[in-house]
């Protein structure tokens, strides 16, 4: 496909007119949820969202309500010029760019709490992180009214959460995963990994090598603690402080002792500042 420059809709009004354009004449509309500073791994969501898809929008909105108090709002990379770029040679045909104050207007007072699948993994460490996305992206559903809306593994318990709340809601949209984009070393794309310094992005790619190894050792139906606690022991030896490294459900992400149904080693790490996260399936 030719490359164009995606329309950029900030009105939500305007936006609904060409999404209701394009479904009155059968298109089939998909949804990209991005917050920008966009890399390979988005650009691999709006190519599987061109594949099944004849409209492609793509968001790009930096949501307050999912950072934490010390968590890097301010310092979160922002560039929509250089977004916008790599959205029309990735073949989008809208990017919404809401403000602030059209997501969260004056006397805004909802919030959407996903129970059980939030208790866990990131959960204790981000308070109301998730509350944040699923607010968010049940706007962002409703504004865009998209057929399938794809989001990366990487956030595979994010991937559940949402999968949950439009499940809970009735929400008519298909919820789809796209397996997570890697380095050529392993690393999981990540909109953070530029504040990893050139020797801690050395070190990083061992987080994916340790998820394989546990994955590995956990396919056999063999309890997967010993596994596990070796595989934090060689994270913290590589420099890694480790908050979480786990095998769950893929459903529940309740943690497991032995693998009888498809599951998934999830890890979140700080390497020196930045905070990495990833997961493999079993």
């Amino acid at each position: 496909m030719p490359e164009s420059t995606p329309q950029r809709f900030s009105d939500l009004a305007a936006l609904r007119r060409s999404v209701a354009d394009w479904r009155g004449a059968g298109e089939r509309v998909v949804l990209v949820p991005t917050m920008g500073a966009l890399h390979e791994g988005h650009l691999a969501l709006v190519a599987e969202a061109r594949r099944i898809g004849r409209r492609v929008v793509a968001s790009i909105f930096v949501n307050p309500t999912q950072f934490g108090p010390n968590e890097d709002f301010s310092r979160y990379p922002r560039d929509l010029e250089a977004d916008l770029a790599l959205l029309g040679r990735a073949g989008a045909d809208a990017a919404w760019t809401p403000a602030v104050e059209t997501m969260y207007p004056p006397g805004f007072a909802t919030r959407i709490d996903v129970a059980g699948l939030t208790e866990g993994l990131c959960g204790p460490f981000r308070p109301g992180h998730f509350s944040g996305v699923a607010t968010v992206v049940t706007k962002l559903l409703t504004q865009v009214g998209p057929d399938v809306a794809l989001f990366g593994e990487k956030d595979f318990q994010q991937l559940r959460v949402i999968q949950q709340a439009v499940a809970d809601l009735d929400l008519p949209v298909e919820i789809r995963g796209v397996p997570t984009v890697r380095e050529g070393d392993g690393l999981a794309l990540s909109s953070r990994n530029r504040y990893l310094s050139p020797e801690e992005r050395a070190v990083a790619p061992r987080l994916h090598a340790v998820l394989t190894e546990i994955a590995a050792a956990a396919r056999g139906g063999s309890p997967v603690a010993g596994p596990v606690a070796e595989g934090r022991a060689a994270l913290e030896a590589a420099g890694f402080q480790v908050q979480y490294l786990v095998v769950c459900d893929a459903r529940t992400l309740a943690p497991v002792e032995r693998v009888d149904a498809p599951a998934r080693v999830l890890v979140a790490a700080f390497l020196g500042r930045t905070r990495l996260i990833d997961n493999v399936a079993v």
